[in-house]
């Protein structure tokens, strides 16, 4: 195709929002008319369906709930006056308790402000605020926030260490059931890091989680500093313009009316059935066309920004866990996905860009750029030429070779990095997600792999249980894992091992392991008690 024809498709094939500065490019994604025609009648079912889902239908089934995200960000939407007024007052709240903390009227016992904000979530509950985090801080920002998001040990004593003094830090524990493992422990592991330092976890701890939740009740009963509302309604990975994600973003300073504003002119955009001014069922589309339907390609996020660095593993959460599903709507066995990755431009030149343009064809791209480089005046690395020329250079030269060796891709792209911008990008990604999710005919609001793998890791500690009872109950003896398995009366003697091996290597439980040390030798057992 000549440049005339790339021309005239580029500016057929662009979507324009001008009140959010934003620019949508399908271009190069070679869609057919023909076939964008014959989605129509699948497009007015998707219509559909997020109309009802936006106006309180029971859009999750399994757990007979709404899903209503869309709310968050223009309560008068809310199927209900009650629940318009929570969230208004949710985000009054918010706002009211930052601005306490950045004026010292909610501060540590020590006094002065607080500086650090400590963050314990896991999946929906950090990768939002994480992504966020990173888009907006600056020098200055009034509060520096730090991460728990796993229950490694290593790791959470990593970010404690890098925190120092915790008399100064304010902890956040999210979590909407309150039950979930991961975040009990990380919640237990700081808790213990400020009564090291003698320093009262209660009265510097803020909870984020359901009403009369197991941490609901924790957090009253022990009266900690304050708590704010999650509700059955919003999903973790649809839960960062709630409290979950405006609360760290209101302590570290951020405009959250601003990320509202720009989510709440997104969904305007994006609730259109003019899929010629709809930049998110344009982008659904898009990736039907991308991978057939089916996930027969992967989706390769490479933002050239730094402060975006983060998306691609905020959406593979978003994108992978709505459409991941083994059975559709239907309940016909379909093991449907859309398999997200990426990292950032340029570093990528040097990484697996190689492979996308040489390699096997089995992806699409999707390209987010930043028009504005930085602020303040450009600095010449050569004359003409800012470090911000290269970066545009980088992208659009990708763009063109893979363009070249018959690879596909969209590109995404904002006038600057602001809450407003990145508030429009989560709600641009949400609808899309929503959308496809109905093309493909899943239900995109529930996660029962998610739930089967919480279950198993809950029988696996059951067995831990069984296994290092039977090995004290032979305190002293030195036993094979075959031997421990017989005597805890549990079949799976790879998991008995596996359990044995790894409290022998962490001390843990008093477990040691002697004799042969290859993979499967030696014997393990239970250290006497003095």
């Amino acid at each position: 195709m000549n440049a005339n024809d790339l021309w005239a498709r580029y500016q057929r094939e662009l979507y324009t929002d001008e009140a959010l500065g934003l620019t949508l490019d399908l271009s190069r994604m070679e869609i057919d008319p023909a076939w964008r025609s014959s989605m129509a009648p699948a497009l007015t079912r998707a219509f559909d369906a997020m109309e009802a889902l936006e106006g309180g239908a029971i859009a999750n089934p399994d757990e007979g709930r709404m899903v209503g995200h869309y709310w968050l960000r223009d309560a008068a939407r809310a199927p209900t006056p009650e629940m318009r007024a929570e969230i208004e007052r949710t985000v009054d709240a918010v706002e009211a308790f930052a601005r306490a903390v950045h004026a010292g009227t909610v501060a540590p016992a020590a006094g002065g402000c607080y500086r650090n904000v400590l963050v314990v979530g896991i999946g929906g509950s950090a990768l939002g605020p994480q992504f966020v985090s990173n888009a907006l801080r600056h020098t200055g920002d009034p509060c520096k926030v730090y991460f728990v998001d796993n229950t490694d040990p290593d790791g959470i004593e990593r970010t404690l260490g890098d925190i120092g003094s915790l008399a100064a830090t304010l902890t956040v524990v999210i979590s909407k059931s309150g039950g979930t493992r991961e975040t009990r422990n990380g919640m237990l592991e700081v808790a213990r890091a400020y009564a090291k330092q003698g320093v009262a976890f209660e009265a510097n701890a803020v909870a984020v989680t359901g009403v009369g939740s197991e941490l609901d009740r924790v957090a009253v009963a022990d009266a900690w500093r304050a708590r704010f509302p999650m509700w059955d309604w919003v999903g973790g990975r649809t839960s960062e313009l709630s409290a979950v994600g405006l609360l760290p973003a209101a302590l570290q300073g951020f405009d959250v009316r601003a990320m509202l504003d720009g989510a709440r002119i997104m969904d305007a955009s994006t609730r259109t059935r003019d899929v010629a001014t709809n930049p998110a069922a344009a982008m659904a589309l898009a990736w039907h066309w991308g991978s057939n339907g089916r996930g027969e390609r992967d989706m390769v996020v490479l933002p050239y920004k730094d402060r975006l660095e983060l998306l691609s593993r905020y959406l593979q959460q978003l994108i992978m866990e709505s459409i991941g599903k083994e059975r559709d709507l239907d309940g016909a066995v379909v093991h449907q996905g859309l398999t997200v990755y990426g990292n950032k431009g340029s570093t990528d030149q040097h990484a697996y860009v190689q492979q996308l343009r040489d390699g096997v064809a089995n992806f699409f791209v999707t390209f987010i750029e930043v028009l504005r480089d930085r602020e303040g005046d450009g600095f010449e690395v050569e004359p003409g030429v800012t470090s911000g020329d290269y970066l545009f250079g980088f992208l659009e030269g990708t763009r063109r070779a893979l363009y070249e060796s018959g690879r596909r891709s969209i590109t995404l792209t904002l006038e600057a990095v602001s809450a407003r911008t990145v508030g429009a990008l989560i709600a641009l990604y949400e609808r899309a997600v929503g959308l496809y999710a109905t093309l493909v005919n899943v239900n995109a609001y529930h996660q029962p792999g998610v739930e089967a793998g919480k279950k198993a890791a809950g029988a696996v500690i059951a067995v831990q249980g069984l296994v290092l009872e039977a090995l004290r109950a032979h305190t002293g003896d030195a036993l094979t894992a075959d031997e421990v398995s017989r005597a805890a009366g549990v079949a799976d003697v790879e998991t008995v091992f596996k359990i044995l091996r790894h409290a022998a290597a962490s001390g843990h439980h008093g477990v040691e392991r002697v004799g042969d040390r290859s993979v499967f030798g030696g014997r393990f057992r239970a250290r006497a008690v003095s």
